[in-house]
């Protein structure tokens, strides 16, 4: 049985990767048996080698984080007698801690400015093949001994800091500290400063609490996006800001559009289903498209049916206007997806559109895991109502809509008994397309 130890060994910098490798060869008995620069090449060429030791350094390519750690880890799954020697090029007991969490046995956590003295690497490669483990004596001091990093944040600093990734305006931290918003922005002025100096300095604090506030930064910006979606611009930013509260109304003038496709009942009926999915899913991306353009917010899918609301964002006006620039824009957009469709021989989508203007209360609803944000008032019944009239490529609109357009509509005349209303409803009649 051979006595010789082998070793795979990983260094994302050539250099020090090959220094290394020339002071174990001195040694009879251990053999080099494979090389890495990176995480993926380190777990691939030792899970083949399978040697009985990796010396690896913790930051390589892709993150430069901690591959060296996780690496080993995933060596060791395939390979449980694995020894695992890393040199580190800083005093980092977190990483220790972390790499020893799973058990000591088979492991050393060396310095890579202390390799080279006496025959320290060499006896930690010894050492870990025969499942014992080393430690670094500085390291150990450190972790016994911890020394607060010169320039660290205070307490209150930490505050203040936590309240910026929040997204918080200095105004509101101001209050929060019993301060003023002069006082504040002093403060944090004398904070990015110092995380500044520390961070050119090679503080490690430093560097970590930048990231941590790039993190908050970057996950605000993805929350924002995903309320985007479903809010109208603007108010996902004050809800964001603490500007608005779940369970708050608010009333608006806003014009509400309902559109829907007709004989969708009976397209269903004769269609194949797998077919018909995608073409709804089609119609309603081309109308959240025009809806989107004409500044609305599309609240609510119901089936074939789409309700959006024009005027609910910020210093909106105009709200009528672009409601019908969307209906008719709507009605032009489907005439094309159908014209597609009728090559494939598919069934077209034939749409009726019912505009109403009015007061409504918005409102948010819900809870912190899932919001809703709906508008209540009697144009949102109404605009159900009209759309119903609405024949084929027509859009109804409202006396109050007509009204509040800056043109005069040339329009037909309709009056109709509707449901939920004593008297008839007056509205006029607009021909956005042909229908056959």
């Amino acid at each position: 049985m051979s006595s010789e130890i082998s070793v795979f060994l990983a260094d994302d910098n050539l250099i020090v990767r090959e220094g290394v490798r020339a002071l174990l060869e001195l040694e009879s008995d251990i053999v080099i048996v494979g090389t890495a620069a990176d995480y993926d090449t380190l777990v691939e060429g030792a899970r083949e080698a399978a040697p009985q030791v990796v010396v690896t350094d913790i930051r390589m390519p892709p993150t430069f984080q901690r591959e060296g750690i996780d690496a080993a880890r995933e060596i060791r799954r395939y390979h449980p007698g694995t020894g695992i020697v890393i040199l580190s090029q800083y005093e980092e007991p977190d990483f220790a801690v972390s790499l020893l969490s799973e058990g000591s046995a088979g492991i050393a956590y060396l310095l890579k400015d202390r390799v080279a003295d006496g025959d320290q690497l060499m006896r930690a490669v010894r050492e870990v093949s025969a499942g014992g483990s080393t430690i670094d004596p500085r390291i150990v001091e450190s972790l016994v001994n911890p020394v607060r990093e010169e320039g660290a944040l205070t307490h209150g600093e930490e505050g203040v800091l936590l309240q910026v990734a929040e997204g918080r305006p200095i105004k509101a931290i101001a209050v929060a500290e019993r301060t003023t918003p002069e006082a504040v922005a002093a403060s944090i002025d004398h904070l990015f400063l110092k995380l500044a100096r520390g961070a050119s300095e090679g503080s490690r604090g430093a560097l970590e609490h930048l990231k941590a506030l790039h993190r908050a930064i970057l996950e605000r910006e993805e929350q924002g996006e995903r309320l985007s979606r479903f809010l109208p611009a603007g108010f996902a930013q004050r809800l964001r800001t603490g500007g608005y509260r779940i369970g708050e109304t608010e009333l608006l003038e806003v014009t509400v559009l309902m559109s829907d496709v007709r004989g969708y009942s009976t397209i269903t009926q004769h269609a194949d289903l797998s077919a018909l999915a995608q073409q709804l899913s089609e119609h309603r991306a081309a109308m959240s498209s025009a809806v989107a353009t004409g500044e609305g917010t599309v609240m609510q899918f119901i089936g074939d049916a789409v309700l959006a609301v024009f005027g609910t964002q910020l210093d909106q006006e105009r709200h009528a206007e672009r409601a019908l620039a969307t209906a008719l824009a709507m009605h032009g957009a489907q005439e094309e997806i159908n014209q597609r469709w009728a090559a494939q021989a598919l069934p077209k989508f034939q749409l009726g559109i019912g505009l109403a203007t009015g007061e409504v209360a918005a409102v948010l609803l819900g809870s912190e895991e899932r919001l809703e944000y709906t508008v209540v008032g009697d144009c949102v019944n109404l605009s159900q109502r009209l759309q119903q009239l609405a024949n084929p490529g027509e859009i109804i609109v409202s006396e109050a809509t007509a009204s509040a357009l800056a043109e005069r509509l040339d329009a037909e005349q309709v009056k109709a008994k509707v449901k939920g209303r004593d008297a008839e409803v007056r509205a006029l009649r607009v021909r956005a397309v042909g229908s056959d």
